[in-house]
């Protein structure tokens, strides 16, 4: 599942262009800051990784601190409507945890650039931490805590559990997860079956009966 921010439209003459430099920004700046880290990274470098002149950028983003949140924001917009879609298809609420969680690991493990800018670079700049208000994170969260009304409507789930609590609880779970995969150089942490295991944890607290 590879995800870098929203894919332009298709678009004809200068209009198209602008947006081609724009994507090539962003997909240019999640592979430097991977690399080099937030702070370490200069905008010529990611100019120079785009393929453009340091000035190009500035005509499209105010800052590298403008950078790292539009591509977090239009990358988590992707996310979101490609989750929700994938979460339709399944309709046991128990098996929509699994996908959940599988869809979690494997978009990290298919977008290692991306994930490493979003587990661990994220943290390093002030403007995102102070002013953004997170509002992506709260609708990540919220597919999750749509699941569990699901599964607690239907007797699936138990319903002594708050959704506010769960849905922290394994977002935790994963986010932790990811960071140790996204850390380690020799990933030796199989995503796929840390996927499994963490599913049959958190369901076998969570399911009112055999399942």
């Amino acid at each position: 599942m590879k995800i870098l921010a929203n894919a332009p439209k298709p678009t004809n003459g200068r209009s198209g262009r602008k947006l081609d430099k724009r994507a090539r920004i962003l997909k240019a700046a999640a592979k430097t800051f991977a690399r080099k880290g937030f702070y370490n990274t200069k905008i010529s470098e990611i100019a120079r990784q785009a393929g453009i002149a340091d000035g190009t950028i500035y005509l499209y983003f105010k800052s590298k601190d403008d950078i790292l949140i539009t591509l977090f924001d239009e990358s988590m917009e992707s996310i979101l409507q490609e989750f929700s879609r994938r979460l339709a298809e399944c309709h046991d609420p128990a098996e929509k945890i699994r996908s959940f969680i599988r869809l979690h690991f494997e978009l990290v493990r298919t977008n290692p650039d991306l994930a490493a800018v979003m587990q661990l670079e994220l943290r390093q700049s002030n403007q995102f931490i102070k002013q953004y208000a997170g509002t992506r994170i709260s609708d990540y969260l919220n597919l999750i805590g749509a699941i569990i009304d699901e599964g607690q409507a239907s007797g699936i789930f138990r319903r002594d559990v708050l959704p506010g609590v769960f849905k922290r609880a394994l977002f935790g779970a994963l986010d932790e997860m990811s960071t140790i995969w996204v850390l380690s150089r020799t990933k030796k942490y199989d995503l796929q079956e840390s996927a499994e295991q963490i599913g049959t944890l958190f369901l076998a607290g969570m399911l009112a009966r055999p399942h």
